[in-house]
């Protein structure tokens, strides 16, 4: 099935750059991705959040882990390409689900995504991972951008909670500051892509991206999953995780238990 939708080149820029465009990826479930995030933001989880502060314009509305009960998200995941794609971009013989996530600007929202890192806010180390972006309405100016090569650094960047921008753990040498890429332009390559309903975005965990306010007229939803391969364990992180998944009962080095990340 990979055949149609990664080739070589898209599998190489992936593990150089971190981050790579997949035209199509999601091309025949556009309208289940849609119907998937109106269930959500009728009802939302508990996990639910609202981006912005008390006086900015727009919406800026965010959930995960709501694959189980959402039954289109549930349809995606395992009828889509995406764990084809995910095996062939991670070089993993097995794709285990980590969670789901909805991330939605309405029109008028200027407020960006900051810049930063997954990986550190997830309890998951390894270096076979894999996360999807993929809008269900057109994208030009509020696109996801990254930071080339930077899932390759030897050290994560401090994760920060977006609404207040405090830090997410404690401070210490084991993370790098939040980079700015706009106030240096001349030290990061910096990709995006403009994009169809469809289309999708495959990145690391730990590749260091944000997205810009949506200015346009029209709505930006976007759909991502988070899927893991052969070498994914669970780490313990120096406080809570995002997601949390309480109650997991993991330990340091453990593979994902199945039953709660399943195996694709």
């Amino acid at each position: 099935m990979t055949e149609n939708f990664v080739t070589r080149q898209q599998i190489a820029d992936f593990r150089r750059d971190g981050a790579v465009l997949l035209p199509g990826l999601f091309s025949g479930f556009v309208d289940r991705i849609a119907e998937g995030i109106a269930h959500n933001m009728a009802e939302p989880g508990p996990y639910a959040a609202e981006n912005l502060k008390p006086g900015e314009a727009g919406r800026f509305f965010d959930d995960y882990c709501n694959w189980q009960r959402v039954p289109a998200f549930s349809d995606v995941i395992r009828k889509s390409p995406a764990r084809d794609a995910a095996a062939e971009l991670m070089g993993s013989q097995g794709v285990q689900m980590f969670h789901d996530h909805v991330l939605v600007k309405e029109p008028g929202t200027a407020k960006p995504t900051p810049w930063h890192q997954d990986a550190p806010y997830y309890f998951v180390e390894g270096r076979q991972t894999v996360s999807f972006w993929a809008p269900v309405d057109p994208v030009e100016e509020a696109t996801l951008r990254f930071i080339a090569g930077s899932h390759l650094w030897d050290k994560m960047v401090l994760p920060t909670r977006w609404l207040s921008q405090e830090d997410f753990y404690p401070a210490d040498e084991d993370y790098l500051p939040v980079p700015d890429p706009d106030a240096e332009p001349e030290k990061y390559r910096v990709l995006e892509w403009p994009m169809q309903p469809g289309d999708a975005v495959a990145f690391h965990f730990r590749t260091v991206h944000g997205a810009r306010g949506n200015l346009a007229k029209t709505r930006r939803r976007a759909f991502s999953l988070r899927l893991v391969g052969d070498d994914a364990r669970y780490v313990e992180r120096p406080g809570p995780t995002s997601p949390p998944f309480p109650g997991h009962g993991m330990k340091d080095g453990e593979r994902l238990r199945e039953d709660w990340f399943p195996v694709l």
